[in-house]
C-alpha cells in the first residue's frame, strides 16, 4: 500500500509540472483547470493511500523479495457455459441498428435484450445449475 501512495504522489508532482507548463505556454484556462483538478485528485488519492498504509499490515507489494504468487487469491466465478451473452449481443446489435435505420427496430430488440438480461441474472437460480 505504501508504494501506491508514493506512485500517486509522484504522479501528482508530474501533473502539477505539466499544468504549470501547459498554463504558461497555452494560456488556455480550461485545460489548465482540468490539469490542476487532476493534480488535486492525485494528491487526495496518494495521501489517502499513504495515510492508510500505516494502519494496515504490510502487503506483498511492500516486500522487495515477494513473488507474484504471494498476493494471488481467488479470482472469482465465471460461468463456463452461457447462451445469454449471445442473446444480449444480438439484441444490442438490433438496438443500435434501430438508431440507424429506424426506431421501429427497437420493438424487435427489446424482447431479446430483456430475455438475455433476465436469463443472465437468474441463470443460477433455476434449472440444472441451481446449486452452483
Amino acid at each position: 500500500m505504501k508504494i501506491q501512495g508514493k506512485m500517486f504522489l509522484g504522479l501528482a508532482v508530474f501533473i502539477l509540472v505539466m499544468a504549470i507548463t501547459y498554463g504558461v505556454w497555452s494560456k488556455e484556462p480550461v485545460g489548465t483547470t482540468a490539469l490542476v483538478l487532476a493534480f488535486g485528485l492525485s494528491v487526495m488519492i496518494g495521501f489517502y493511500l499513504a495515510f492508510t498504509a500505516r494502519r494496515v499490515d504490510a502487503m506483498a507489494q511492500d516486500n522487495k523479495e515477494a513473488d507474484v504468487a504471494d498476493e494471488a487469491g481467488e479470482v472469482g466465478f465465471f460461468s463456463p457455459h452461457s447462451w445469454q451473452p449471445l442473446s444480449l449481443a444480438i439484441g444490442g446489435a438490433f438496438a443500435f441498428l434501430g438508431v440507424v435505420f429506424g426506431w421501429w427496430l427497437l420493438f424487435f430488440s427489446a424482447p431479446l435484450l430483456l430475455v438475455g438480461l433476465f436469463g443472465w441474472v437468474f441463470e443460477y437460480y433455476r434449472g440444472e445449475n441451481r446449486t452452483q
